[in-house]
């Protein structure tokens, strides 16, 4: 039985009309709060890159605001729809436990993957270290053949690399490929 200072709840434990819902902390809006000022970053950030244009007009402070506008504006309507009572769906993929506790060995592996992507990216160039970044992912989180993944590891880095140098003039490390490409 209830007290007249007790509120009643919906038989799903939802608050019933009138009700104000509970304060809790809401991951939700951290999350579309971090979206946000990664926006307002990139957009800062951008603004002390000065190059030429390509010959299309488009230079190199174009994508990075397109990324970081596109990402303030994401940013500023999930605040919106948090605040107003928006929340994540609870997962409901058929092969997903949301109970199982965290993989923390695979988050500690891929970790140690991007850190020593980034450390070793100015001495083995952007091919050899994205195909080992891409090889070394996959492994990590599955892959059943292993030299399939090697291969593409390779061919992404060699046409994101070709792509970025030789059609945007981005300058990427050429690495031990020095002079060959």
């Amino acid at each position: 039985m209830s007290s007249p200072d007790t509120p009643v709840r919906a038989p799903s434990g939802e608050p019933t009309a009138g009700e104000e819902p509970p304060r809790r902390w809401r991951p939700e809006l951290v999350l579309a709060l971090v979206v946000l000022a990664l926006g307002v970053l990139v957009i800062v950030g951008t603004l002390n890159v000065s190059a030429a244009a390509s010959q299309l007009g488009i230079g190199p402070r174009f994508f990075p605001t397109l990324v970081g506008g596109a990402m303030i504006v994401i940013g500023v309507f999930y605040v919106i729809d948090v605040l107003r009572g928006g929340q994540g769906d609870p997962e409901e993929s058929e092969d997903v436990d949301a109970g199982a506790p965290a993989d923390w060995r695979s988050v500690a592996l891929v970790s140690g993957i991007f850190l020593a992507f980034v450390t070793v990216l100015n001495v083995v160039g952007w091919i050899i270290g994205s195909a080992l970044l891409f090889f070394g992912l996959s492994v990590v989180l599955g892959a059943g053949h292993k030299v399939r993944a090697a291969v593409v590891g390779v061919v992404l880095g060699l046409v994101t690399y070709l792509l970025f140098v030789k059609g945007l003039g981005v300058t990427l490390p050429a690495g031990w490929l020095r002079g060959v490409l």
